[in-house]
């Protein structure tokens, strides 16, 4: 069974909850502390050995590219100013991914977002990651990795999941599961926002490894609310042809999509911090003490 050397991180949206930051910067460049989320799930990638990245914005992001070009006056004058440190920072991730990008010109849902990276894929199995969740395992294998071991094991489409409350289920799409062994479970299906029943308590939540046989489904689904092509709508298809899971991976999610979800992750990397960590908390005690909060 090979194994998945490509990943695609679809950024294209508007980010219209964050605005009216977002009318100048994209959501993605959002900083946890000082890294934007998007780099969080770029170092997923390259965690799990995925080195070839392609990043689809829209044109209004073009300050993506900018972030992962290679800014020449800033890596000189750090290097010139004795700044190694910075400099290595700003180094990190052009030297360890090659990430490309396309342009997606028109919002149309994120299966016709995917129609973008075909060419890139080239029928290879890939990766998906979506910017709305950063996903904070520690020491631990990183999300993209367990999913792909979790495709070397079974040669099948593969979704990260975890459990969820309703509140959150009625947001997200909820498998309908057959059979579950260990973390593994085979699904006959998925539902988008359930109005109605929810089939189980297992929640898609934005990673994913795709087959290259993905490409035909989505040709084949037909489009969903707001004339959209949404993937997990093609996914869902495909499960009635050929075994497809779900993998309740590990790891604390947060939830970027809203601005709660935001300050959490911000909160928490600050406090996990090795130089900002024990000052970040010994000024929230104070400030909890001093007002009331």
């Amino acid at each position: 069974m090979s194994t998945v050397k490509k990943a695609v991180i679809p950024c294209a949206g508007f980010g219209t909850r964050f605005l009216p930051f977002t009318k100048a910067v994209p959501k993605e460049l959002l900083p946890i502390v000082d890294t934007p989320a998007l780099q969080f799930a770029v170092e997923e990638c390259v965690d799990a050995d995925i080195k070839d990245i392609l990043v689809i914005i829209s044109p209004q992001k073009e300050s993506i590219k900018e972030y992962f070009g290679d800014s020449e006056v800033l890596s000189k004058y750090l290097k010139d100013a004795g700044k190694i440190e910075e400099y290595n920072l700003v180094q990190y991730i052009a030297q360890r991914a090659n990430i490309s990008f396309a342009v997606q010109t028109v919002m149309k849902g994120s299966g016709d977002a995917l129609f973008y990276a075909e060419d890139f894929v080239n029928g290879e199995p890939f990766a998906v990651l979506f910017g709305d969740d950063v996903i904070y395992t520690g020491d631990k294998k990183g999300v993209t990795k367990q999913l792909v071991d979790a495709y070397i094991n079974t040669g099948a489409t593969i979704l990260g999941v975890q459990q969820m409350p309703e509140e959150i289920l009625r947001r997200c799409g909820v498998m309908i599961p057959e059979s579950t062994d260990g973390k593994l479970t085979k699904i006959s299906g998925l539902i988008e926002k359930p109005q109605n029943e929810i089939p189980s308590n297992l929640c898609s939540l934005g990673r994913f490894i795709l087959k290259g046989n993905i490409f035909d489904q989505l040709r084949e689904t037909p489009n969903g609310i707001g004339g959209e092509l949404f993937l997990t709508d093609a996914i869902s298809l495909l499960a009635k042809k050929e075994p497809v899971y779900c993998y309740e991976f590990d790891g604390h999610r947060y939830d970027l999509g809203n601005k709660l979800g935001f300050l959490e992750a911000t909160v928490e990397y600050a406090l996990r911090d090795p130089k900002l960590g024990e000052r970040f908390k010994a000024y929230l005690n104070d400030l909890k003490n001093k007002n009331g909060f």
